[in-house]
């Protein structure tokens, strides 16, 4: 029986900028179709930069990124990816439902094409009756969710997650962690999610994967061993309070050394 074919290969992919600054050493990672990967680690170790090479908006400056074997700038490869940016950015003088369509527009599809399926991706994050709406009559999480609608209209199989929750408050953010892990148990996609949060990082991941900065670097790639689905009891289990105990001490650890490297 054949192994799958993975979702993401990150192979000695590394950046350094121009002016010396080491942002990535070289990175090894494998991601398998349908993972939901989380990047967790210190301000500047290299989370957005590596969610940026993989999405292709960032070269590294060497090694490799392949999504489904083949190059990430490939105007062949057969796959389709979203980034969901931590601003929700939308416009503001639009209709909810303009705003999700707008990467349909940008495509050239046809809005007897484009209308069901803005009307999909709208039901998908909970608002289906929103579509009329302008962004200012939405609260912060409903603009997020208007955000993650128009990632999913062009139904990719990779949706990319930077921080998308951090500026919201602790109850909207649980409430979205939850619904995006039922999202993401509907659709089957590989998810790859950049947060500051350990609690966070534990319930939504089957892997967390740890960095450290100066330079950039992963520290550790931990399977996260919790029963899906999850809801708000499993934020209180022995378990989970272990794992994030656990990742607490990695965490404190990698800024220890970035400290001391910094002084």
């Amino acid at each position: 029986m054949n192994a799958p074919v993975p979702a993401i290969e990150v192979l000695s992919a590394e950046q350094v900028y121009p002016n010396g600054t080491r942002a990535l050493t070289p990175v090894d990672l494998t991601i398998q179709p349908g993972e939901f990967i989380t990047l967790l680690g210190p301000s500047g170790c290299g989370k957005s930069t590596l969610l940026k090479m993989i999405a292709g908006l960032l070269e590294p400056t060497d090694g490799r990124l392949l999504l489904s074997r083949k190059p990430v700038n490939d105007t062949k490869v057969d796959h389709q990816l979203s980034f969901v940016f931590q601003e929700a950015t939308l416009m503001p003088w639009a209709s909810v439902e303009a705003n999700v369509r707008l990467p349909l527009d940008l495509a050239g599809v046809p809005k007897s094409e484009s209308g069901p399926r803005v009307a999909e991706a709208l039901e998908l994050v909970g608002l289906g009756k929103f579509g009329k709406h302008r962004p200012r009559e939405l609260s912060g999480g409903m603009q997020m969710r208007v955000s993650i609608a128009r990632g999913l209209v062009t139904r990719p199989k990779l949706l990319l997650m930077d921080e998308p929750f951090g500026a919201l408050d602790e109850i909207t953010r649980n409430k979205l962690d939850t619904d995006l892990l039922e999202l993401w148990r509907k659709t089957g996609l590989t998810v790859v999610f950049v947060t500051h949060s350990i609690s966070e990082a534990v319930f939504l991941s089957s892997r967390v994967i740890m960095m450290a900065a100066r330079p950039g670097r992963v520290v550790e790639d931990l399977k996260v061993d919790l029963p899906y689905p999850r809801d708000e009891d499993s934020r209180t289990s022995p378990e989970f309070n272990a794992l994030v105990r656990h990742l607490h001490q990695q965490l404190m650890a990698a800024s220890v050394s970035d400290t001391e490297e910094a002084h």
